[in-house]
């Protein structure tokens, strides 16, 4: 059997899928704050004890905010967790007796819906993770695409495109830069947008700044289809004022890239953590 761990900022999430794919059990607890050493060894209780009641060994695949680097083994980028500058994975495999496979939480989310969801027969699937903030993961031919530093798909730290004078130079981020297309469209900034500006015409800014954002990944990536999750994904409006708004700013003549909602909805990230062991 296989084990998916989806490894939150808030919450860990763990579920068990039989070899057909069927879920057998799935279980979630909070994300601890403590220390790593207590941290870390919280993450492996929740393992062990889902593989008991799960009766079997299990094939473990985790997805978690951020990226291991492919140089040092260390966390980073994984905000709002204990685990971020630690060797996350060798030490949890150290601790287990195991492999472990590892992979950002987005590209899990990808992978599960370019394999049997939403984007299931496309060649290229984005995947678009809209909620307390925005993530990205890549998926080609059923593979995900990591990256020569572990980044790829990590749109939502990159300027929004063609800002006007009134947005410019962008709200500060997290990451310690201005202007990133996260700040313009996870629910925080369109929350903040409504309390400005009433729902409509924030709804109408998010929306044509949703589509500036994905004109960006259709013009270097060009994705059969656009496959979104998180909380945004539940508003049904995107689907089709963002797709009419893309003409404006995609480099090609006729601009009919799919704009979906996930299939699998939160379920998707344990999912695909669970798939990291089928390719």
């Amino acid at each position: 059997m296989r084990m998916g761990v989806d490894l939150g900022g808030t919450k860990i999430e763990v579920a068990v899928f039989d070899e057909e794919g069927s879920e057998r059990l799935r279980r979630r607890v909070p994300t601890p704050h403590t220390g790593y050493d207590q941290a870390l060894a919280e993450l492996a209780r929740v393992i062990e004890e889902a593989e008991r009641e799960a009766g079997a060994r299990c094939s473990v695949g985790i997805g978690m905010p951020g990226a291991i680097s492919p140089r040092s083994g260390r966390v980073f980028n994984a905000y709002n967790t204990p685990f971020n500058g630690r060797r996350l994975k060798h030490d949890l495999e150290e601790k287990l007796g195991r492999e472990l496979r590892f992979e950002n939480d987005a590209n899990c989310f990808a992978l599960s819906e370019a394999v049997d969801g939403a984007g299931k027969g496309a060649p290229v699937v984005f995947g678009a993770i809209l909620g307390t903030g925005a993530g990205g993961g890549i998926v080609v031919d059923g593979k995900v695409v990591r990256g020569h530093h572990g980044i790829a798909g990590e749109w939502g730290h990159t300027p929004l495109p063609w800002m006007t004078a009134e947005e410019h130079p962008g709200p500060p981020c997290y990451c310690g830069r201005a202007g990133c297309i996260e700040q313009f469209v996870a629910g925080p900034a369109l929350n903040k947008e409504i309390a400005a500006r009433g729902e409509e015409l924030a709804n109408e800014l998010h929306e044509d700044r949703l589509a500036r954002a994905f004109s960006m990944v259709i013009n270097f990536l060009d994705p059969d289809v656009i496959v979104l999750g998180g909380g945004l994904s539940n508003v049904e409006r995107l689907y089709t004022t963002v797709p009419r708004l893309l003409p404006r700013y995609v480099y090609a003549q006729t601009v009919d890239t799919s704009i979906v909602p996930a299939q699998y909805g939160d379920a998707s990230g344990v999912r695909g953590a669970a798939m990291l062991w089928a390719l």
